[in-house]
Protein backbone atom coordinates (compact mmCIF):
# COMPACT_ATOMS: atom_id res chain seq x y z
CA UNK A 1 0.00 0.00 0.00
CA UNK A 2 1.35 3.40 -0.95
CA UNK A 3 2.05 6.13 1.59
CA UNK A 4 -0.87 8.25 0.41
CA UNK A 5 -3.26 5.31 0.82
CA UNK A 6 -2.00 4.71 4.39
CA UNK A 7 -2.74 8.36 5.26
CA UNK A 8 -6.23 8.16 3.78
CA UNK A 9 -6.99 4.95 5.71
CA UNK A 10 -5.73 6.46 8.94
CA UNK A 11 -7.97 9.51 8.51
CA UNK A 12 -10.99 7.27 7.94
CA UNK A 13 -10.23 5.28 11.13
CA UNK A 14 -9.78 8.41 13.23
CA UNK A 15 -12.94 10.00 11.87
CA UNK A 16 -14.95 6.84 12.55
CA UNK A 17 -13.62 6.64 16.13
CA UNK A 18 -14.43 10.28 16.74
CA UNK A 19 -17.98 9.84 15.49
CA UNK A 20 -18.38 6.75 17.64
CA UNK A 21 -17.10 8.59 20.70
CA UNK A 22 -19.47 11.48 20.05
CA UNK A 23 -22.37 9.04 19.69
CA UNK A 24 -21.58 7.40 23.07
CA UNK A 25 -21.29 10.84 24.65
CA UNK A 26 -24.67 11.85 23.24
CA UNK A 27 -26.27 8.59 24.44
CA UNK A 28 -24.84 9.03 27.93
CA UNK A 29 -25.98 12.64 28.05
CA UNK A 30 -29.44 11.60 26.89
CA UNK A 31 -29.60 8.90 29.57
CA UNK A 32 -28.67 11.32 32.35
CA UNK A 33 -30.83 14.24 31.22
CA UNK A 34 -33.81 12.77 29.43
CA UNK A 35 -34.41 9.17 30.44
CA UNK A 36 -37.53 8.55 32.47
CA UNK A 37 -36.61 6.46 35.49
CA UNK A 38 -38.98 4.78 37.94
CA UNK A 39 -37.90 4.96 41.57
CA UNK A 40 -39.49 2.48 43.95
CA UNK A 41 -40.01 4.85 46.88
CA UNK A 42 -41.41 4.12 50.34
CA UNK A 43 -44.89 5.27 49.29
CA UNK A 44 -44.96 3.80 45.82
CA UNK A 45 -43.31 4.32 42.45
CA UNK A 46 -42.22 7.78 41.35
CA UNK A 47 -41.18 8.66 37.80
CA UNK A 48 -38.33 11.16 37.42
CA UNK A 49 -36.50 12.41 34.36
CA UNK A 50 -32.77 11.82 34.36
CA UNK A 51 -30.82 12.82 37.46
CA UNK A 52 -32.50 15.64 39.44
CA UNK A 53 -30.52 18.88 39.58
CA UNK A 54 -32.94 21.26 41.29
CA UNK A 55 -34.23 19.67 44.49
CA UNK A 56 -36.57 21.05 47.15
CA UNK A 57 -36.52 19.31 50.55
CA UNK A 58 -39.40 19.75 52.98
CA UNK A 59 -38.11 17.71 55.93
CA UNK A 60 -34.79 18.35 57.69
CA UNK A 61 -33.71 14.73 57.99
CA UNK A 62 -33.62 14.41 54.19
CA UNK A 63 -31.39 17.44 53.89
CA UNK A 64 -28.99 15.25 55.87
CA UNK A 65 -29.42 12.51 53.29
CA UNK A 66 -28.41 14.58 50.27
CA UNK A 67 -25.58 16.73 51.67
CA UNK A 68 -23.24 13.71 52.14
CA UNK A 69 -23.86 12.90 48.47
CA UNK A 70 -22.46 16.29 47.49
CA UNK A 71 -25.87 17.75 46.63
CA UNK A 72 -27.11 21.16 47.76
CA UNK A 73 -30.89 21.68 47.53
CA UNK A 74 -32.28 24.79 45.85
CA UNK A 75 -34.95 25.09 48.54
CA UNK A 76 -35.51 23.88 52.11
CA UNK A 77 -38.48 24.22 54.47
CA UNK A 78 -37.55 26.38 57.48
CA UNK A 79 -33.94 26.91 56.46
CA UNK A 80 -33.27 29.06 59.53
CA UNK A 81 -34.53 26.29 61.81
CA UNK A 82 -32.34 23.71 60.09
CA UNK A 83 -29.25 25.88 60.51
CA UNK A 84 -30.11 26.41 64.18
CA UNK A 85 -31.18 22.93 65.28
CA UNK A 86 -29.32 20.54 62.98
CA UNK A 87 -25.72 21.43 63.63
CA UNK A 88 -24.10 18.51 61.86
CA UNK A 89 -21.85 18.03 58.88
CA UNK A 90 -21.81 20.37 55.93
CA UNK A 91 -23.90 23.56 56.15
CA UNK A 92 -26.54 24.66 53.69
CA UNK A 93 -25.30 27.02 51.00
CA UNK A 94 -26.19 30.71 51.38
CA UNK A 95 -28.27 30.72 48.20
CA UNK A 96 -30.61 27.92 49.35
CA UNK A 97 -34.12 29.42 49.44
CA UNK A 98 -36.52 29.08 52.37
CA UNK A 99 -39.83 27.58 51.16
CA UNK A 100 -42.08 27.98 54.19
CA UNK A 101 -42.40 25.77 57.23
CA UNK A 102 -42.14 22.01 57.33
CA UNK A 103 -45.81 21.65 58.21
CA UNK A 104 -47.02 24.39 55.82
CA UNK A 105 -44.77 24.64 52.75
CA UNK A 106 -45.09 27.69 50.49
CA UNK A 107 -46.22 26.30 47.13
CA UNK A 108 -45.58 29.54 45.25
CA UNK A 109 -42.02 29.73 46.57
CA UNK A 110 -41.44 26.10 45.59
CA UNK A 111 -42.86 26.63 42.11
CA UNK A 112 -40.67 29.69 41.49
CA UNK A 113 -37.60 27.52 42.01
CA UNK A 114 -38.63 25.31 39.09
CA UNK A 115 -37.59 22.09 40.85
CA UNK A 116 -37.26 18.75 39.11
CA UNK A 117 -37.78 16.84 42.38
CA UNK A 118 -39.50 17.51 45.70
CA UNK A 119 -38.67 15.39 48.76
CA UNK A 120 -41.07 15.16 51.69
CA UNK A 121 -42.23 12.93 54.52
CA UNK A 122 -45.66 11.36 54.48
CA UNK A 123 -46.51 12.11 58.11
CA UNK A 124 -46.16 15.84 57.40
CA UNK A 125 -46.89 16.26 53.70
CA UNK A 126 -49.25 13.51 52.60
CA UNK A 127 -52.20 15.92 52.53
CA UNK A 128 -50.24 18.22 50.18
CA UNK A 129 -48.96 15.50 47.88
CA UNK A 130 -51.28 16.26 44.94
CA UNK A 131 -50.41 19.97 45.05
CA UNK A 132 -46.71 19.20 45.19
CA UNK A 133 -46.95 16.76 42.27
CA UNK A 134 -48.45 19.52 40.15
CA UNK A 135 -45.17 21.39 40.58
CA UNK A 136 -42.66 18.53 40.19
CA UNK A 137 -42.24 14.80 40.76
CA UNK A 138 -42.53 14.21 44.50
CA UNK A 139 -41.15 11.38 46.57
CA UNK A 140 -42.53 10.84 50.07
CA UNK A 141 -40.48 8.96 52.63
CA UNK A 142 -42.12 7.18 55.55
CA UNK A 143 -39.78 7.45 58.56
CA UNK A 144 -42.42 6.54 61.13
CA UNK A 145 -44.08 3.70 59.29
CA UNK A 146 -44.73 0.23 60.68
CA UNK A 147 -41.90 -1.03 58.48
CA UNK A 148 -39.48 1.59 59.78
CA UNK A 149 -40.35 1.22 63.46
CA UNK A 150 -38.63 -2.14 63.91
CA UNK A 151 -35.12 -0.72 63.51
CA UNK A 152 -35.01 2.99 62.79
CA UNK A 153 -31.25 3.04 62.29
CA UNK A 154 -31.47 0.42 59.54
CA UNK A 155 -34.49 2.20 58.10
CA UNK A 156 -32.46 5.43 57.92
CA UNK A 157 -29.76 3.57 55.99
CA UNK A 158 -32.35 2.10 53.60
CA UNK A 159 -33.73 5.58 52.91
CA UNK A 160 -30.18 6.79 52.28
CA UNK A 161 -29.76 4.00 49.69
CA UNK A 162 -32.95 5.09 47.93
CA UNK A 163 -31.65 8.66 47.89
CA UNK A 164 -28.39 7.43 46.39
CA UNK A 165 -30.34 5.60 43.67
CA UNK A 166 -32.28 8.76 42.83
CA UNK A 167 -29.10 10.76 42.33
CA UNK A 168 -26.98 7.90 40.95
CA UNK A 169 -24.58 8.16 43.88
CA UNK A 170 -24.61 4.55 45.10
CA UNK A 171 -20.85 4.24 45.43
CA UNK A 172 -20.59 7.53 47.32
CA UNK A 173 -23.39 6.50 49.69
CA UNK A 174 -21.85 3.08 50.36
CA UNK A 175 -18.50 4.67 51.12
CA UNK A 176 -20.10 7.21 53.46
CA UNK A 177 -21.93 4.54 55.48
CA UNK A 178 -18.85 2.32 55.60
CA UNK A 179 -16.71 5.20 56.86
CA UNK A 180 -19.40 6.26 59.35
CA UNK A 181 -19.81 2.81 60.89
CA UNK A 182 -16.07 2.25 61.03
CA UNK A 183 -15.74 5.57 62.86
CA UNK A 184 -18.51 4.72 65.34
CA UNK A 185 -16.96 1.32 66.04
CA UNK A 186 -13.55 2.89 66.72
CA UNK A 187 -15.08 5.56 68.98
CA UNK A 188 -16.79 2.79 70.94
CA UNK A 189 -13.61 0.75 71.23
CA UNK A 190 -11.79 3.73 72.73
CA UNK A 191 -14.30 4.03 75.58
CA UNK A 192 -15.11 0.34 76.10
CA UNK A 193 -11.62 -0.92 76.87
CA UNK A 194 -12.21 -1.24 80.60
CA UNK A 195 -15.92 -2.04 81.00
CA UNK A 196 -19.17 -2.69 79.21
CA UNK A 197 -21.33 0.41 79.13
CA UNK A 198 -25.10 0.75 79.35
CA UNK A 199 -26.70 4.06 78.46
CA UNK A 200 -29.93 6.04 78.48
CA UNK A 201 -30.37 8.92 76.05
CA UNK A 202 -33.27 11.29 76.65
CA UNK A 203 -34.76 14.54 75.46
CA UNK A 204 -35.77 16.30 78.65
CA UNK A 205 -38.12 19.27 78.95
CA UNK A 206 -40.60 20.91 81.26
CA UNK A 207 -44.26 20.58 80.25
CA UNK A 208 -46.94 22.24 82.37
CA UNK A 209 -44.42 22.63 85.19
CA UNK A 210 -43.76 18.89 85.12
CA UNK A 211 -40.37 17.32 84.27
CA UNK A 212 -40.87 15.15 81.20
CA UNK A 213 -38.37 12.86 79.53
CA UNK A 214 -38.43 11.08 76.21
CA UNK A 215 -36.37 7.94 76.71
CA UNK A 216 -35.10 6.52 73.42
CA UNK A 217 -36.01 2.86 73.09
CA UNK A 218 -34.08 -0.06 71.65
CA UNK A 219 -35.59 0.36 68.16
CA UNK A 220 -34.63 4.05 67.85
CA UNK A 221 -31.97 5.59 65.64
CA UNK A 222 -30.21 6.60 68.87
CA UNK A 223 -30.06 2.96 69.99
CA UNK A 224 -28.69 2.03 66.57
CA UNK A 225 -25.82 4.48 67.03
CA UNK A 226 -25.11 3.12 70.52
CA UNK A 227 -25.13 -0.41 69.15
CA UNK A 228 -22.57 0.53 66.49
CA UNK A 229 -20.38 1.82 69.32
CA UNK A 230 -20.76 -1.36 71.37
CA UNK A 231 -22.89 0.41 73.99
CA UNK A 232 -26.10 -1.20 75.23
CA UNK A 233 -29.26 0.90 75.16
CA UNK A 234 -30.88 0.45 78.57
CA UNK A 235 -34.47 1.27 77.59
CA UNK A 236 -36.31 -1.71 76.16
CA UNK A 237 -39.91 -1.76 75.01
CA UNK A 238 -42.34 -4.64 74.61
CA UNK A 239 -43.04 -3.63 71.01
CA UNK A 240 -41.24 -1.20 68.68
CA UNK A 241 -42.21 2.38 69.46
CA UNK A 242 -43.25 4.19 66.26
CA UNK A 243 -41.32 7.34 67.19
CA UNK A 244 -38.53 5.48 68.96
CA UNK A 245 -39.15 6.72 72.50
CA UNK A 246 -41.36 6.40 75.57
CA UNK A 247 -42.37 9.32 77.72
CA UNK A 248 -41.28 8.99 81.32
CA UNK A 249 -41.28 10.81 84.63
CA UNK A 250 -38.38 11.07 87.07
CA UNK A 251 -39.65 8.24 89.27
CA UNK A 252 -39.36 5.73 86.41
CA UNK A 253 -35.63 6.40 86.09
CA UNK A 254 -34.99 4.16 89.13
CA UNK A 255 -35.27 1.22 86.69
CA UNK A 256 -32.04 2.29 84.95
CA UNK A 257 -29.72 3.17 87.81
CA UNK A 258 -26.72 1.24 86.49
CA UNK A 259 -26.70 3.19 83.24
CA UNK A 260 -24.89 6.30 82.07
CA UNK A 261 -27.49 9.06 81.64
CA UNK A 262 -27.24 11.34 78.58
CA UNK A 263 -29.72 14.16 78.16
CA UNK A 264 -30.56 16.85 75.63
CA UNK A 265 -32.21 19.92 77.12
CA UNK A 266 -32.64 23.49 75.90
CA UNK A 267 -30.57 26.11 77.68
CA UNK A 268 -33.60 28.08 78.87
CA UNK A 269 -35.32 25.03 80.40
CA UNK A 270 -34.63 24.75 84.16
CA UNK A 271 -35.74 21.12 84.41
CA UNK A 272 -32.66 19.84 86.24
CA UNK A 273 -32.37 22.93 88.41
CA UNK A 274 -35.89 22.19 89.58
CA UNK A 275 -34.92 18.59 90.34
CA UNK A 276 -31.99 19.56 92.55
CA UNK A 277 -34.07 19.11 95.74
CA UNK A 278 -36.07 16.12 94.53
CA UNK A 279 -34.91 12.85 96.20
CA UNK A 280 -36.38 10.85 93.30
CA UNK A 281 -33.63 12.42 91.21
CA UNK A 282 -30.78 13.07 93.63
CA UNK A 283 -30.87 9.51 95.05
CA UNK A 284 -30.44 7.86 91.67
CA UNK A 285 -27.18 5.93 91.47
CA UNK A 286 -26.08 7.55 88.21
CA UNK A 287 -26.71 10.99 89.75
CA UNK A 288 -24.83 10.24 92.97
CA UNK A 289 -21.89 8.78 91.00
CA UNK A 290 -21.91 11.63 88.47
CA UNK A 291 -22.70 9.53 85.42
CA UNK A 292 -24.92 12.21 83.90
CA UNK A 293 -23.89 14.04 80.73
CA UNK A 294 -25.52 16.94 78.91
CA UNK A 295 -25.56 16.69 75.11
CA UNK A 296 -25.92 19.76 72.85
CA UNK A 297 -29.48 20.93 72.28
CA UNK A 298 -28.82 21.58 68.58
CA UNK A 299 -28.32 17.92 67.75
CA UNK A 300 -30.84 15.82 65.87
CA UNK A 301 -32.13 12.57 67.32
CA UNK A 302 -34.98 12.04 64.81
CA UNK A 303 -32.65 12.64 61.94
CA UNK A 304 -30.27 11.36 59.32
CA UNK A 305 -26.71 10.14 58.86
CA UNK A 306 -24.97 13.42 59.71
CA UNK A 307 -26.69 13.67 63.10
CA UNK A 308 -25.94 9.99 63.75
CA UNK A 309 -22.26 10.75 63.26
CA UNK A 310 -22.37 13.75 65.59
CA UNK A 311 -24.26 11.80 68.27
CA UNK A 312 -21.51 9.16 68.31
CA UNK A 313 -18.83 11.86 68.53
CA UNK A 314 -20.58 13.66 71.40
CA UNK A 315 -21.18 10.50 73.44
CA UNK A 316 -17.59 9.38 72.99
CA UNK A 317 -16.32 12.82 74.03
CA UNK A 318 -18.34 12.71 77.26
CA UNK A 319 -17.06 9.25 78.21
CA UNK A 320 -13.40 9.81 77.41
Amino acid sequence: MKWGQWIALLLVVLLTAACGSEEVKEQTSSEENGQIRTIDGPNGEVEIEGVPKRVVVLEWSYVEHILPLGIQPVGVADKEGYNKWVNAGESLADDVVDVGTRSEPNFEAISRLNPDLIIGADYRHEEFEDQLKEIAPTIMFAPYSEEGAGDQYEHMKNEFKIMAEIFKKKDKASQFISTLEDKMMKLGQEINESEEIEAIVTQAFTAQNTPTMRLFTDNSLVAGVLNQMGIENAVNSEKPEVYGFISSDVEALQNYQDAHFFYLVQEDDPIFDNLADNPAWTNLDFVEKERTYQLPGDMGTFAGPLSAERLAEEIAAKLN
